[in-house]
């Protein structure tokens, strides 16, 4: 039988099964496979039959077609930016911007409340992306719009905690002229800076 998939399960081994029947069987990413088309065991998520049915769970798993561009990132950033600063402007900004406007622009004191004003508009954003990036949404409004989603190694969403280190570490992406989110022009997984330390994927959905 061309079509008999065996799986490891409850310590033991099942099979022979059809695709279809390894499918109801309910598939985890670890779920242990020997494929009919393979000499050996592997990882149901690592065998591409089954991807269509992880990502209707939800779980993409990263590949050489669906890794993002720049400019799809791009553009989800800039929708972000836009909601945010709109966002800002409106419940949190008007205090500071006034204090700003009273100041005199070069000296110390304005330096130092722009940097506050900086400050807080990052972390408001990198807390946003997090909450986002940690539930079914798999990210932003704006990567939500662009069809994009954030995944880790094995295709799954991520918890709140790596969620925030990936986006508190984009600090370190935007220094030196923003060379840590152009790497994602050069990087083999086009990840940026803040993608390989928290080791996250930024994918185009399908559907």
């Amino acid at each position: 039988m061309t079509d008999s998939y065996f799986i490891f399960k409850n310590n033991q081994e099942e099979g022979p099964f059809t695709l279809e029947e390894v499918i109801e069987a309910g598939l985890d990413v670890d779920t242990m496979v020997l494929s009919p088309l393979a000499d050996d065991w592997q990882r149901a998520s690592d065998l591409p039959e089954f991807f269509e049915y992880f990502e209707a769970k939800g779980i993409y798993f990263p590949t050489e077609d669906n890794l993002a561009t720049f400019w799809w990132r791009l553009l989800a950033y800039l929708i972000d930016s836009i909601l945010i600063s709109f966002l800002i402007s409106i419940f949190a900004s008007g205090y500071l911007l006034k204090t700003i406007a009273a100041m005199e622009p070069d000296t110390l004191e304005a330096k130092i409340v722009r940097l506050k004003f900086n400050l807080v508009i990052f972390v408001i954003s990198a807390i946003y992306n997090s909450i986002c990036e940690a539930t079914p949404m798999r990210g932003s409004i704006g990567k939500k719009l662009c069809k994009l989603v954030v995944v880790d190694a094995d295709g799954r969403g991520l918890s709140f905690g790596r969620a925030l280190v990936r986006n508190f570490t984009k600090f370190l992406s935007s220094i030196a002229l923003g060379i840590g989110y152009l790497n994602i022009l050069w990087s083999e997984h086009r990840q940026a800076w803040h993608d390989q330390i928290a080791k996250t994927y930024v994918l185009t959905r399908n559907q």
